[in-house]
């Protein structure tokens, strides 16, 4: 029989809030079991399968700023957009900066 968490567990596994997850069983993007209490379960290969996808996603990371005096902007945006990629999981496929 397949493991099935709860929606608190599987939002910690997802990092999604409580309320994406349940707009995500609305829309059918995420399966999930109805108990005989009307409770949400959530199938553990159905993260496994969300987890697998999100590993395959791409970012292209653009910054810009108005003028070459604001260098140190662009690289505060390269970094924040660079370390927010990556703390979502996305894979850093190219950079572009503009001045």
């Amino acid at each position: 029989m397949e493991r099935l968490l709860r929606p608190k567990e599987a939002c910690q596994l997802l990092s999604i809030s409580y309320s994406t997850l349940l707009r995500w069983i609305r829309e059918g993007k995420i399966r999930a079991v109805t108990t005989e209490g009307g409770k949400y379960r959530i199938p553990y290969s159905e993260i496994k399968k969300y987890l697998e996808r999100r590993e395959e996603t791409r970012a292209v990371i653009y910054a810009r700023v108005s003028s070459t005096d604001q260098k140190e902007d662009l690289e505060r945006q390269m970094n924040y957009l660079t370390n927010y990629a990556t703390a979502k999981g996305y894979k850093v496929v190219e950079t572009e900066r503009c001045s």
